[in-house]
């Protein structure tokens, strides 16, 4: 069993820079956990303190049974993939995933031999008497791959490694990369800023802001039920919109007032809401949550370009306060440049936040709501 604890682990430099702030979560065994969060947030660091390549100001961390604050990098049985790959320019791609056997005094003819398995388990048959400067990045990246697995280490720690590769490639690697967890079986920390990536690989997502945790749990639990603001707007492509205003509820239903424009909300969120009547709230609403509607409630948006992805459509508006906003519809709805449309929110991908970048949720996303009734969309309306 090689479960990760990460307890009260804190980070800071010299300089009095915070660079991760008290953080506490665990890792199951043989889970794929992913670090996800903006360049500077503590991800990366909280990665190197794990492998012993950072020290660390405070907290524990432990790899199993083992405390680990005082090993070092090579006595905590964990193998790294970076970025860069980091492989050795002079030696053949069987001879470089073979290397971490020749440190540890492994025979050539045994290395060798689980050098040539490992490579076949990565898709690098008949290159590996290749140099690395003959193969393409997705190619390295294997190599490197293949190079970590070779120790079969506890755990596997992956520093963006996909980051290099054009989005083909990337894709690729992310369904091997899923692929080869499964059938490993061994622990997995993953950092990336890349939210699909992050939802395409993970068990478990850690959302991180400034050296802190925001969020922790499966991929689409964090997509619908985001913890606050943050998290909502930083996981999902396009991002959230967001909309400030208040409040409303009375005989005539629950509603969401922004500049003048009234938007139902689900009856159910009344007594949630409630107690937040005459506080300035946020209302987040994923792209794919706004249809266009002929009339009735509803925001206004005026149309300022549009952005075609085959079935779909991303068109950038303007709202309520010019504050942009996207929606994602069918690219067959017939709107232009320049037009005002009527976009009605759907309850599955609506949600109201308190005020603030890092508001937390008050009422969001639940699949059991009856949709709230407004008036019939068009005959164009998306999908």
């Amino acid at each position: 069993m090689t479960a990760i604890r990460f307890k009260h682990v804190s980070k800071r430099y010299e300089n009095g820079a915070l660079a991760v702030d008290d953080v506490s979560f665990e890792v199951a065994d043989a889970a794929f956990c992913v670090l996800l969060g903006p360049s500077g947030c503590g991800k990366s660091t909280l990665l190197r303190m794990l492998a012993g390549l950072e020290g660390i100001s405070s907290g524990e961390v432990h790899v199993g049974d083992r405390l680990v604050n005082n090993l070092s990098p090579k006595d905590r049985d964990i193998a790294m993939v970076f970025q860069n790959y980091a492989l050795y320019p002079h030696l053949s791609v069987l001879d470089n995933i073979a290397f971490p056997l020749e440190a540890r005094g492994v025979g050539r003819k045994e290395r060798r031999e689980r050098a040539a398995k490992v490579g076949a388990s990565v898709q690098l048959d008949g290159l590996l008497e290749r140099r690395p400067a003959e193969l393409s990045g997705g190619q390295r990246q294997r190599v490197a791959l293949a190079r970590a697995i070779i120790r079969e280490p506890k755990a596997f720690l992956f520093d963006e490694p996909l980051s290099n590769l054009d989005a083909k490639m990337r894709q690729s690697m992310r369904a091997e990369l899923r692929s080869l967890h499964r059938r490993l079986g061994v622990t997995s920390i993953y950092v990336t800023h890349d939210q699909e990536e992050a939802m395409a690989l993970a068990d478990q997502i850690v959302v991180m802001s400034a050296g802190k945790v925001r969020q922790i749990g499966p991929p689409m639990e964090v997509y619908n039920a985001p913890a606050d603001r943050f998290v909502a707007g930083f996981v999902g492509v396009p991002a959230m919109n967001f909309f400030e205003g208040r409040v409303t509820i009375d005989a005539s239903g629950v509603h969401f007032v922004c500049e003048g424009n009234l938007l139902p909300l689900p009856r159910v969120w009344a007594d949630k809401l409630a107690e937040h009547k005459s506080s300035s709230l946020a209302l987040g609403v994923r792209p794919s949550a706004l249809r266009v509607v002929k009339d009735g409630p509803g925001l206004s948006l005026r149309v300022r370009s549009i952005e075609l992805l085959g079935d779909q459509a991303d068109v950038h508006a303007l709202g309520p306060g010019n504050v942009p906003v996207i929606a994602r519809v069918s690219s067959r709805l017939d709107v232009r440049e320049g037009d005002t449309i009527r976009a009605a929110c759907d309850p599955v991908g609506t949600h109201v936040f308190h005020h603030g970048p890092l508001g937390e949720l008050i009422c969001g996303h639940h699949a059991e709501v009856a949709p709230v009734h407004t008036s019939q969309p068009s005959s164009l309306a998306s999908a």
